[in-house]
């Protein structure tokens, strides 16, 4: 919105060409973001009061906890907010990446928004069940698979159509271009084709996992958003490689048009994020809600596979991964030893609290071990 502004200002005045630059743009949407967050929270936070929407807490979990039940939660359509108003003032909104992405945040956010609207108002401790969110997930996951398997290697809306045109005329066979294959870190030439049916099912699960896996992480006060905040950061470097035919021949990696304005969108996530974890620092005033984890794991992993690195979202989100296969391998081994346990309490967080560490240390040990990873992560960029 601002962009198309100051263009048409740049022809008279020279100096609003600045805003053309991608970062600068993503500066500006972060610290937008940010700001927004920070006026609107003390608004959001009493609304959700007087409305009565809190927090109910597990009486099988830390007792310590038992202390947070009545504290507001869906706070993370403070998030959504910042993200959505940053995002539309400063990135390019004819590029077609920025509204999928905006989409598959929305969409994973209503279907958070449902879940916890049913467990706070109806007092429905179950929320949405089980089988319905993940339809839900699944339509949009797969919605967004599909297009992205022809977007990614199309230049505009236009190649997207005609290059799935090409696919059916083939019947069904065709090969998708090479920047769609699966990149393996810190090699220079393994890659693996996925094809139109692989990379379809690789991404829905990367999509749908990564939007599940911060919602397990979202268990204790600043615990999923910190590392929601480093991770995007990271993406939004990626994306502005990705989208740069010289920086992606330079370091290896496949150019995707366009992508580059994704830079935006992650800065956003980043300045949102902050602006949350004001108010969600321990003692936290306000909760996220499934509204803003699932949003935000739906956002990383739609990043992530346009700008293809998904094994290094494996490898930055970590804390997201170990916490999914927690809850997995303690349901699992739960079923089949007759009621034993593997840890204390599944998600993982919870087994270091009942092992006798403070919340704030589990949290900031967490964020350590996320910004390790991610800096691994980043060091893929030249380590090849």
């Amino acid at each position: 919105m601002l962009l198309e502004l100051t263009q048409w200002l740049a022809q008279d005045i020279r100096a609003f060409g600045v805003f053309n630059y991608l970062t600068l743009r993503a500066v500006m949407a972060c610290a937008t973001a940010l700001l927004v967050g920070l006026v609107a929270g003390p608004m959001v936070i009493r609304k959700l009061t007087q409305y009565k929407i809190g927090q109910s807490v597990r009486d099988d979990g830390p007792q310590t906890h038992l202390a947070k039940a009545g504290t507001p939660t869906m706070g993370g359509a403070l998030v959504l907010i910042g993200i959505g108003i940053s995002t539309l003032l400063w990135a390019d909104l004819s590029n077609r990446f920025v509204w999928v992405v905006m989409l598959v945040t929305f969409g994973f956010g209503w279907i958070g928004w449902v879940d916890d609207y049913r467990k706070v108002v109806y007092r429905n401790p179950k929320g949405l069940p089980a089988k319905w969110k993940y339809f839900w997930q699944s339509v949009v996951g797969l919605i967004c698979a599909f297009y992205l398997a022809f977007a990614v290697s199309a230049q505009s809306g236009q190649e997207v159509f005609d290059i799935f045109v090409q696919w059916i005329q083939s019947g069904f066979s065709m090969h998708l271009p090479n920047n769609a294959d699966l990149i393996v870190p810190f090699f220079k030439s393994i890659s693996y084709p996925l094809g139109v049916w692989g990379f379809i099912a690789l991404t829905y699960f990367v999509i749908v996992g990564t939007s599940n896996a911060v919602n397990l992480t979202d268990g204790l006060d600043g615990l999923a958003i910190m590392p929601t905040v480093m991770v995007a950061s990271a993406l939004a470097i990626f994306a502005y490689v990705a989208g740069n035919a010289v920086y992606s021949k330079y370091l290896l990696l496949p150019f995707i048009p366009g992508a580059g304005e994704l830079a935006v969108f992650c800065a956003a996530i980043a300045g949102a994020g902050l602006a949350f974890l004001w108010f969600n620092a321990y003692p936290a005033q306000v909760f996220m809600g499934d509204v803003g984890a699932l949003a935000l794991g739906g956002a990383l992993g739609t990043v992530a596979v346009i700008v293809r690195q998904e094994v290094v979202l494996f490898i930055m989100g970590g804390v997201f991964v170990a916490e999914t296969l927690s809850v997995m391998i303690q349901v699992l081994y739960f079923k089949y030893s007759g009621g034993k346990r593997v840890f204390r309490m599944a998600p993982l967080h919870h087994h270091y609290e009942l092992s006798g560490w403070k919340e704030t240390q589990v949290v900031v040990r967490f964020w350590i071990i996320t910004m390790i990873l991610v800096l691994i992560g980043l060091s893929t960029l030249k380590l090849r």
